[in-house]
């Protein structure tokens, strides 16, 4: 069974790391494999699992992306009929929900269902519901994230989810409700009730966050400052969802059932206590699921739970690690994509650990002793995780969680789930739990801001060897064996590689390295030289609580190994150049600020660019071309224009800057404006890239940083043929992802690196390129 399962596991990885999909046609294969599994060899159980696994997984893909948008209806007024089928969460000026789609019609004609798509409502939207049907007209385009060394992959988590497909609702008359909520929607329809319930009953942004978190699995309350609170302490398992609440409140719908049905002997002879309570434990763990919307992690928390307490209701005994290999393959089995997600590794690993560690270890002692060691394998076990989902582990985590776990499972979600039943029932019942529980909470929280005031983070690079990655989980493994084993030392020395391994690449004397990041609609580009680094823009901010610092930039700093920046330019005051600023400065705090409109700068420490701020890093010459006089322009044409220059070529920098400022460069700096690569004028606007000044840089690659069909259409097509006309190969970040250019004395300029081919995967969306 464990070779078999763990087999069937990885055909399911090799399948989600595949660039294409491959030819159906091998599906014929499924029965055939199907028919040798009751062979007890491993010899033969091993290749058919991980063949049924691949094909299990090959199968299940193939059907998600049927309901791929037409490439023609992207961008097109469309008339759609559907159901709201999730939470609608309110924030940024706009309402988002998904929208499981019925009815499809452009210009008279129906098109295939392309199932649920997640929708946009700008403005001030009527009341929105689950289970609510509606004619709505709406523009749609395909599922499309950034691409960055390190970066989150949001298309390959929107496709865990089964969706392919957002957009927005577009003003109109026909936009209508035709049909009350019906029968299939009703958990979600008491989900957001409670949800409404929660906001009269608890007026604390923080607390009324988590406690939406924690009872309906709606996190859209807890604000970016949160989640680092969160991250920093090691707790951010407590506000999500999974195997730990649906054990909790699976282990008390047992525990209080098995104690109240042995008091009943009527009930005692009609069924056994044990398996009554495994029973209402299933019931509890179920109906919890429902009120987090069964959410994938809570889907695999329950199918655990389900499994467990399956053994006591059939008076079946099946071995731990038996249940816990079993729960694996039914969760494959629901999701192939399942692995892909850090929670399923999070999920099964501490648990796995537990039970290994715990195995070993049963010597009895202490409650307290007992509860310490279990953290501690945890926090042991999901180390390789955490260290590979983000790259920073917080030393203080297990501390913290043995406090704040006994808090949150026999305090925390009793009373939130009593006092939501409460409200229910009778709102001021309601109040009778939440008031002492907000105390609660509050106290916790400020505990948990005041630990990551104090934490201390362990940082590995992401960018690793596979080989490292495997020492470490063998490292790991040889750890959790039980005392006296030699070997165990051993487990810590396969550790020391991935903690040491330093991901930064040193360049030669005199090299150079150009990345033009891919931050939507917006700019951040990252220059590094032998010792030094160099940040220019910082990209837009996205919404309240997120932006391309925190989203992009650092996650790929760190990605790349660089602990410092040493200096920043932030071309103009516009916010698609400087929305990230804060996040990183947070992060980078004793960092030099250039900028062509320094007064806009917030953290008021900016200083003017100029050509007296010009200077030479590592054989390597940078040079501030404009503005030529401090506050002598405003607005786009404020921006800095910087040149980059070794023996091997020369990189020119743009900015925003539009058709005056280029006339002002060809006047001042003509000799200067020849490179092998220009970042395109204001993102392709046609007030830039004037034929003089295209012509004057005569550049080999012309590269735009751009947002997938963005709003304003940029880069404009007759931009696009006025620098492929003079020779340049054009590339945008919208089809290319972030784009590498390597500047080598020795070996001239090498490049293009294109991440959205790098790191492609079948899910991710495929765009024409501007280039070709």
């Amino acid at each position: 069974m464990f070779v078999g399962i763990t087999f069937f596991l990885i055909g399911t990885l090799t399948l989600q790391a595949q660039r294409e999909l491959p030819d159906l046609q091998w599906l014929w294969l499924f029965p055939l494999l199907l028919a040798v599994l009751p062979v007890r060899s491993a010899l033969i159980r091993a290749p058919a699992g991980f063949a049924l696994g691949f094909l299990w997984a090959l199968g299940s893909a193939w059907m998600l992306l049927q309901h791929e948008l037409p490439r023609e209806l992207e961008g097109q007024d469309l008339l759609i009929k559907g159901t709201i089928a999730t939470l609608p969460i309110s924030r940024d000026g706009r309402t988002v929900f998904v929208l499981d789609i019925q009815e499809v019609t452009f210009r008279r004609q129906i098109y295939p269902n392309f199932g649920q798509v997640k929708l946009s409502w700008y403005g001030g939207p009527p009341q929105l519901a689950p289970g609510q049907q509606w004619q709505l007209k709406v523009r749609l385009k395909r599922v499309h994230g950034f691409m960055n060394p390190g970066g989150f992959d949001y298309e390959g988590w929107s496709f865990g989810k089964g969706i392919r497909t957002r957009g927005y609702v577009v003003a109109d008359s026909r936009n209508r409700l035709v049909g009350a909520p019906g029968l299939g929607y009703g958990m979600q329809r008491i989900r957001h009730r409670i949800g409404t319930l929660l906001d009269e009953q608890v007026r604390d942004s923080t607390v009324n966050g988590i406690l939406k978190a924690l009872v309906i699995g709606d996190r859209s309350g807890l604000s970016s400052s949160d989640w680092e609170i969160f991250r920093q302490t090691g707790t951010s398992h407590l506000v999500a969802i999974s195997g730990l609440h649906i054990g909790i409140v699976g282990g008390l719908g047992f525990y209080l059932t098995l104690f109240l049905w042995r008091r009943s002997e009527r009930l005692a002879l009609r069924l056994a206590a044990p398996r009554a309570a495994a029973l209402v434990a299933m019931v509890c763990g179920f109906l919890y699921a429902g009120l987090a919307g069964f959410s994938l992690p809570t889907q695999r928390a329950l199918v655990m739970l389900c499994v467990y307490m399956g053994g006591t209701l059939l008076v079946c005994q099946i071995r731990p690690f038996r249940s816990l290999m079993l729960a694996l393959l039914i969760v494959l089995l629901i999701d192939p994509r399942a692995g892909l997600a850090p929670g399923f590794w999070l999920s099964f690993l501490a648990v796995a650990a537990i039970l290994s560690g715990m195995r070993w270890r049963l010597t009895g002692g202490a409650a307290i002793w007992t509860w310490g060691r279990i953290q501690w394998l945890v926090a042991l076990g999901l180390s390789p995780v955490l260290m590979i989902w983000q790259q920073r582990l917080p030393m203080i985590g297990p501390l913290v969680n043995l406090l704040a776990v006994p808090l949150f499972s026999f305090f925390v979600i009793p009373l939130a789930l009593v006092g939501t039943l409460g409200s229910l029932l009778w709102f001021p019942l309601g109040t009778l739990f939440f008031l002492p529980l907000q105390e609660l909470l509050g106290r916790l929280y400020g505990l948990l801001a005041f630990a990551a005031g104090t934490s201390v983070e362990l940082s590995v690079a992401s960018e690793l060897p596979l080989f490292l990655w495997v020492l470490a989980i063998l490292g790991v493994l040889i750890l959790l064996f039980p005392k006296g084993i030699p070997s165990r030392g051993l487990g810590v020395l396969l550790l020391l590689p991935v903690l040491t391994f330093d991901s930064s690449e040193d360049l030669p004397q005199g090299d150079f390295r150009f990345y033009l990041l891919d931050v939507g609609q917006g700019m951040a580009a990252v220059i590094q030289t032998r010792r030094n680094l160099l940040v220019y823009d910082t990209g837009p901010r996205y919404s309240q609580n997120a932006n391309a610092g925190s989203s992009v930039l650092i996650p790929f700093l760190r990605a790349s190994g660089f602990d410092r920046i040493d200096r920043i330019i932030v071309s103009n005051g516009d916010a698609d150049h400087r929305g990230g600023l804060a996040a990183v400065l947070g992060q980078f705090p004793e960092t030099e600020i250039f900028s062509g409109e320094p007064e806009r700068i917030a953290s008021g420490e900016a200083a003017p660019c100029g050509p007296e701020r010009s200077w030479q890093w590592d054989g390597v010459r940078f040079e501030l071309l404009h503005p030529r006089v401090p506050g002598g322009w405003s607005g786009n044409n404020a921006s800095c224009v910087l040149r980059v220059s070794n023996v091997a070529g020369s990189l020119l920098i743009t900015g925003d800057i539009e058709s005056e400022a280029e006339q002002s460069l060809l006047a001042c700096c003509l000799e200067k404006l020849k490179a092998d690569l220009v970042t395109i004028p204001h993102h392709g606007s046609k007030t830039s890239s004037t034929l003089a000044f295209v012509n004057a840089v005569d550049a080999r690659y012309a590269l735009s940083s751009t947002g997938y069909r963005n709003r304003y259409g940029f880069p404009k097509s007759e931009v696009l043929s006025r620098w492929k006309a003079a020779g340049a190969e054009v590339l945008d970040t919208a089809s290319s992802g972030a784009i590498r250019f390597d500047f080598f004395a020795t070996r001239g300029v090498a490049g293009p690196v294109e991440y959205r081919k790098t790191l492609r995967r079948y899910w991710n969306n495929q765009t024409l390129s501007t280039s070709r």
